[in-house]
């Protein structure tokens, strides 16, 4: 039974891809890392000098009343993400990976 069991779960992972999907997290997340060092390092102080920021852009903020809105960190992340979305969108053209579309008609 144990065997069994063993061998479906094997099967599983051969037959679903579950190989590939794993090593797609794993290269995802170093690219995250490379692009989140990208923004960070790089880009965000670039930006903070263009728009008047002194210092790194993620520590920019703006005070409303008592709160403290930290809009420089939030351009940072979505900059990180335009990145990211970016670098999959042209990964998945690159290497001609077809997404389930709507069917069309004729």
């Amino acid at each position: 039974m144990l065997k069994k069991e063993l061998q479906g779960f094997i099967d599983f992972i051969q037959e679903k891809g579950i190989i590939s999907l794993a090593i797609g997290f794993i290269i995802g997340g170093a690219v995250t890392k490379v692009v989140t060092a990208l923004v960070q390092d790089i880009l965000n102080p670039l930006i903070g000098l263009l728009l008047g920021a002194a210092g790194n852009l993620s520590e920019q903020y703006m005070m409303v009343g008592k709160a403290k809105v930290h809009w420089g960190n939030f351009v940072g992340t979505t900059i990180d993400f335009l990145i990211i979305a970016a670098v999959v969108y042209y990964g998945v053209k690159l290497l001609g990976i077809e997404t389930p579309s709507k069917s069309k008609k004729k």
